[in-house]
């Protein structure tokens, strides 16, 4: 008996790769909690508003970098600097009123949708938007390369459905090509738009002739931009939703793309443009109205063969809350429920909500097996393992994140840690960087009543990967 235990444990280590594990009734437990981000630098960027969260944008890109945020009185600061410099040059944006013949405005309200995002063409213009959620277009153009303090507001990019706009974001194509992308209605009766930047003209157009979503006057889509995955296709997933109230999101769907302009469902059936609800060849899971989805609660892998497996979340059969995965197999789509939790999230209404459950990430581990990060109210933040069939077999322990272990400072009653990552690309290896700062929480994007906190410190953290 000791002879077998004693070479079930030699196995186990080995086939870990020398992973600190141990095989217990609950399944495997491999602990990562050493390979922690050491902090290498700490830069104070400014006072913050901290009345409600909301997105703040870092774009590191080669030796400069670049931020957008809000300030402690709600106005729209832009900033740069070079990575050898220990302080950002920042700018604050004049504020313009909606009111106005075609103005937007850079001071923020209290909506919780008004993210800050950056891009950048080719040539290096910045390219600036945000503070909208069915509001005309807001966008910014840097009249010189690499130079944000030079932003020009634009007030139109194509000139025809810009007075809704939400979620915007920049993407590049695999030609570096800079598209930008925004929901044109409101939500549960929108379209999701997207524009294609020509760095020669200085203009923007249509990317495509009909919008790459459409909601038929019936329902909108929230889903991810085109992301270019390993096998050099783009893909795309999204929910359905109904009507403001997030409870009327329903059936998780997907479709790729070559070239954004030919598109294919799973199992490689071509279809036409616009994605629309009718369209069931691309329904990965029919989930109902009230079901349990909420927008893009749905991360997204290839296997080896290229093929996507989804994990998401909706009720089981009890109405608890629990994570699925979905797996293409013999021209259909393959369902497995991970976990057993008793509890319900009983999400529903208009407005930024608070969560009670939140799917981060889902990735393939490099020894083949797969990961599933998560935090849930009642059960804390956890790292499922699955196995190359998908089955729970296990959980990760993972380092606490700097949100997670990182000490409130103001005093204020409800205040949180809040990051934003950097959506660049860092050159130098094992480093990456993160915006943080803290604010109370969502409150269905209306005002709140005073006392409000006090202002914030903005940090920017370069963080290292060590193992300790």
């Amino acid at each position: 008996m000791f002879k077998q235990v004693k070479d079930l444990c030699l196995f186990t280590a080995v086939f870990l790769l020398g992973c600190s594990q141990q095989k217990v009734q609950t399944g495997i437990i491999i602990d990562e909690s050493t390979n922690v981000d050491r902090i290498v630098q700490t830069i104070k960027i400014d006072s913050v508003w901290a009345g409600h969260p909301v997105g703040f944008c870092l774009y590191t890109h080669k030796n400069r970098q670049y931020i957008a945020y809000y300030n402690a009185n709600r106005y729209t600061v832009v900033g740069q600097r070079d990575l050898d410099q220990d302080q950002f040059d920042l700018h604050i944006l004049p504020a313009t009123s909606r009111e106005t013949a075609g103005g937007t405005s850079t001071v923020l309200g209290w909506d919780s949708h008004n993210f800050l995002t950056i891009g950048m063409d080719k040539e290096g213009f910045i390219h600036l938007s945000g503070n909208v959620h069915a509001h005309p277009l807001t966008y910014f153009r840097s009249r010189e390369p690499h130079d944000i303090s030079t932003l020009e507001q634009i007030f139109e990019m194509v000139g025809t459905e810009e007075n809704r706009t939400t979620y915007p974001h920049f993407m590049l194509t695999k030609d570096k090509e800079l598209l930008y992308h925004y929901r044109d209605g409101g939500s549960g009766n929108g379209n999701e738009i997207y524009n294609a930047y020509s760095v020669e003209e200085k203009k923007w157009s249509r990317m495509l002739d009909v919008p790459l979503t459409d909601g038929q006057g019936l329902m909108n889509a929230y889903q991810t931009q085109p992301t270019i995955r390993k096998d050099g296709w783009y893909h795309v997933y999204w929910v359905w939703r109904d009507t403001p109230d997030c409870s009327t999101n329903h059936d998780l769907s997907y479709m790729k793309s070559p070239d954004l302009k030919n598109w294919y469902n799973a199992f490689g059936e071509a279809f036409e443009l616009p994605a629309t609800i009718d369209k069931k060849l691309l329904i990965v899971d029919p989930i109902p109205p009230k079901g349990g989805i909420i927008n893009l609660a749905a991360k997204l892998v290839l296997d080896d063969d290229n093929q996507p497996i989804f994990t998401y979340h909706k009720y089981d059969a009890d109405g608890n809350l629990q994570l699925y995965t979905a797996h293409t197999e013999d021209g259909k789509w393959v369902y497995q429920q991970l976990t057993q939790w008793d509890y319900r999230w009983e999400f529903s209404g208009r407005g930024s909500i608070n969560s009670e459950f939140r799917l981060k990430d889902f990735r393939r581990r490099e020894d083949g097996r797969y990961e599933i990060d998560y935090w849930h109210l009642k059960y804390g933040t956890g790292t499922l393992l699955l196995d190359e069939n998908l089955k729970n077999i296990g959980k990760v322990i993972k380092p606490t994140s700097i949100a997670q272990n990182g000490k409130v400072e103001g005093i204020f009653p409800g205040l949180q840690v809040r990051t934003s990552t950097d959506i660049g690309k860092v050159q130098e290896q094992g480093t990456r960087y993160l915006l943080k700062w803290e604010t109370i929480n969502r409150n269905r994007d209306r005002p709140r009543e005073k006392p409000w906190p006090p202002a914030s410190q903005l940090y920017l953290y370069k963080l290292k990967k060590t193992k300790t």
